[in-house]
């Protein structure tokens, strides 16, 4: 299947809850499978809010958890599923990774813009770090031919990169493939042939990363931006940068956004 042009694919009207249908171990990751029969198909790169139907809450009083956004990794055409890439790094993802077939898990989405096609007829080279690999994975899926890099800390994290068809990996701690980051293998496909357009995903640092290799380079890139959502439909303006044009919100106007409109380089702060 040719790439096209991505548009928002709208959202039903409020949160839907979704039965669960496996949740599957790679590594230090979780992939939950869901039946979404109510929800249209998303887009590359758009993201749900999920929450869990029960227990979402902590303290003795189960005091409700906000959502989580996450970018949705995989949503096959011959069903209706979504898969979702998740690790446990706290109270709300540990929840999240404890639920089992049957269970229910409420979403709310697909929300905000997705990546689009290459131009120029540029070769598409996708760049993905620790669970931010997420949104790259059904793009590759849509695309007819594309480049994938992946980088992560240790070898305890690379078995995300099963979700791909192939993959050049790096890690941190050289337990996988190259030992430094996923930027090393970038600058060097860039140097090979640098008709490319980017697509990344993944911590702000790594980001920024891209962001400069590839405005160096004169190469379009396309990131995938990482920010706290409490709402995940511009109510909140939790999830505002900065772009040469003034502020978007990233839930509305994002998460992809073209590299060339930031206005400033991408930090820390700016993820979650």
């Amino acid at each position: 299947m040719s790439a096209g042009v991505s548009d928002r694919v709208q959202a039903p009207f409020g949160a839907r809850a979704t039965r669960v249908l496996a949740a599957e171990r790679h590594g230090a990751y979780t992939v939950l499978r869901c039946a979404d029969p109510d929800g249209p198909r998303p887009a590359a790169g758009q993201f749900y809010m999920l929450r869990a139907a029960q227990r979402w809450g902590g303290g003795a009083d189960e005091r409700p958890y906000l959502p989580r956004a996450f970018s949705v990794l995989r949503a096959p055409a011959h069903n209706d599923e979504l898969h979702f890439l998740i690790e446990d790094v706290g109270p709300g993802t540990a929840r999240l990774c404890e639920l089992g077939a049957g269970e229910e898990l409420v979403v709310l989405g697909p929300l905000g813009i997705g990546f689009t096609a290459p131009r120029e007829q540029r070769r598409a080279v996708l760049v993905g770090g620790g669970v931010g690999i997420a949104p790259l994975a059904i793009w590759q899926d849509q695309l007819e031919e594309a480049r994938v890099l992946l980088g992560f800390r240790d070898a305890a994290h690379a078995p995300g990169a099963e979700l791909f068809d192939a993959a050049s990996l790096a890690t941190d701690d050289g337990s996988v493939g190259h030992h430094g980051l996923v930027t090393d293998l970038l600058a060097a496909e860039l140097d090979d042939d640098a008709h490319a357009e980017v697509y990344a995903c993944g911590p702000p640092p790594m980001l920024e990363a891209v962001r400069a290799l590839c405005a160096e380079r004169e190469i379009p890139a396309q990131l995938a931006l990482e920010s706290g959502m409490a709402c995940g439909y511009g109510a909140c303006f939790g999830c505002v940068v900065a772009t040469r044009d003034g502020y978007l919100r990233l839930c509305v106007d994002g998460p992809v956004i073209d590299a060339a409109r930031l206005a400033t380089a991408i930090t820390p702060g700016a993820g979650h």
